[in-house]
């Protein structure tokens, strides 16, 4: 998959496009449905695919302190999108003058002389343009004068509920990991970088490897989990963890942290990248009167966490 920063970095000589647009945080079911149409459809006419996104989030620029968590980092997005099948993938940066160009200027600098589009897919909901003024009737009418048609993917639900990013942050946000990986089609990761904690966890036999997530990280509720920690890039591996989120009730903890028990594990993760993949909250989290009641409950967590993996 070719990889632009900007669309003035598509190359010159490049032909006709089948586009789809949108953040994609998540790329959750309903991203994939419609990232998978531009695919196909792409490949039915003989095209390339191409996949357009923002950095930062828009939310972030036209409304400063708005940032919503963000469910996927812009390489873990790059990622899944690219296991799709996607041909170009073209991260635009979402700058307050690009934040004020109107939906005519986007379509023409970006979708007509920028990536030649032939065809775009959206969703229904789709907004473009300063203040999303555009829509897709308007995105319609302008295919007709520039030359490209456009194509609605249906959005995704199951029970009643349509996946979007904003679903899969509120599942997130409450703990709910099952239903965030339903609409995922895939546990919610957090990745951080392993930093050193208080070492408590040393003393009373569970050492922890602490993560340091990125400041919009969007980090489950507090409690219990049940979690992969997945080590490496391409031949990444995995291993069962019992992980903590929150702030050590029972130790008068201030600081919010994720904490993992990597089970079987004997080494050291310090200043390592490591991913956790949340499959199941277990509990919340509690305030025990003592060591020796927190181990005992530790010690049920980490058997809970092996029935729920293996």
């Amino acid at each position: 998959m070719q990889r632009w920063r900007g669309y003035e970095a598509v190359p010159g000589g490049w032909g006709r496009s089948v586009v789809t647009i949108g953040v994609f945080d998540g790329v959750h079911r309903g991203h994939q449905a419609i990232i998978g149409h531009t695919v196909k459809r792409a490949r039915d006419l003989g095209v390339q695919s191409v996949v357009v996104t923002f950095d930062p989030h828009p939310s972030e620029v036209v409304r400063p302190g708005s940032h919503p968590a963000v469910l996927t980092e812009p390489v873990r997005k790059a990622e899944l999108i690219e296991q799709l099948g996607v041909d170009a993938l073209c991260v635009v940066p979402f700058t307050p003058a690009f934040s004020q160009l109107s939906p005519e200027a986007f379509v023409h600098g970006v979708l007509v002389e920028a990536l030649h589009a032939t065809a775009v897919v959206v969703g229904d909901n789709f907004r473009f343009g300063h203040r999303a003024a555009g829509d897709v009737t308007l995105l319609t009418a302008l295919g007709r004068s520039f030359g490209f048609a456009v194509e609605e993917a249906p959005l995704v639900a199951a029970d009643g509920v349509v996946f979007s990013s904003t679903y899969t942050r509120s599942c997130v946000d409450a703990g709910d990991v099952r239903a965030a990986a339903a609409a995922l089609g895939r546990p919610h990761r957090l990745a951080g970088v392993v930093v050193r904690g208080d070492q408590r966890g040393r003393e009373i036999g569970f050492p922890t490897a602490n993560l340091m997530c990125h400041r919009y990280a969007a980090i489950p509720a507090d409690g219990i989990y049940a979690a992969w920690l997945v080590r490496g890039g391409v031949h990444a591996s995995r291993q069962m963890a019992s992980v903590s989120v929150g702030t050590n009730p029972t130790f008068s903890g201030r600081e919010r942290r994720v904490e993992a028990y990597v089970l079987d594990f004997a080494g050291d993760l310090y200043g390592e990248r490591v991913s956790l993949d949340f499959v199941e909250h277990l509990r919340e989290q509690r305030t025990y009167d003592g060591v020796e009641p927190l181990v005992a409950q530790i010690r049920e967590d980490v058997e809970r966490t092996r029935e729920v993996l293996g």
